[in-house]
């Protein structure tokens, strides 16, 4: 009975270990999949960038009006990056969260912007060998000091907004 507790903890063990490990190369792959695509648009490069996303992916900006699928998003996208100029977001802190079969990521970062600091906060899903942006939402982020300011703010434009969603 002795040997077989000492080989369960064992076993116990090394399974404990291997999906630490798992863990660890694929956060590791998930955090230079975001830093290289963030990247990608420091540097103006289309490319690279509209690759990290998946061919249905959705990315939803600031402005409540900003929700395109990819297409709609790399037509947007594209004057800026021709121009060389698209946008430059440093990662302050990124928090990644696995689904149990390793094959769906979520996470939300922290990041430094032209805007100030924004939360950044997406999926990713694994397929057919490489990760892939699925989703992926900016946001400004307002603090609890200030919300009353732009509370006003808001609703002057919110009732705009409202009119053209009921059209």
């Amino acid at each position: 009975m002795k040997k077989l507790m000492h080989a369960l903890a064992i076993s116990i063990t090394i399974v404990s270990c291997t999906k630490t490990n798992t863990n660890n190369t694929t956060k590791t792959q998930i955090d230079s999949l975001l830093n290289n695509w963030h990247k990608a648009a420091a540097n103006a490069n289309y490319t690279n960038y509209f690759n990290a996303m998946d061919r249905v992916s959705v990315f939803v900006g600031t402005d409540a009006a900003e929700v395109w699928n990819k297409k709609q998003f790399s037509s947007f996208s594209k004057p800026f990056f021709d121009n060389g100029k698209a946008w430059s977001f440093s990662v302050l802190q990124r928090n990644v969260y696995f689904s149990e079969n390793k094959e769906i990521v979520w996470f939300d970062e922290l990041l430094d912007t032209w805007m100030g600091l924004c939360r950044g906060s997406g999926v990713l899903e694994f397929t057919d060998g490489t990760w892939k942006i699925k989703h992926y939402v900016l946001s400004m982020t307002i603090p609890n000091d200030n919300i009353n300011d732009i509370i006003k703010i808001n609703k002057e434009k919110d009732s705009i907004y409202k009119q053209k969603l009921k059209k």
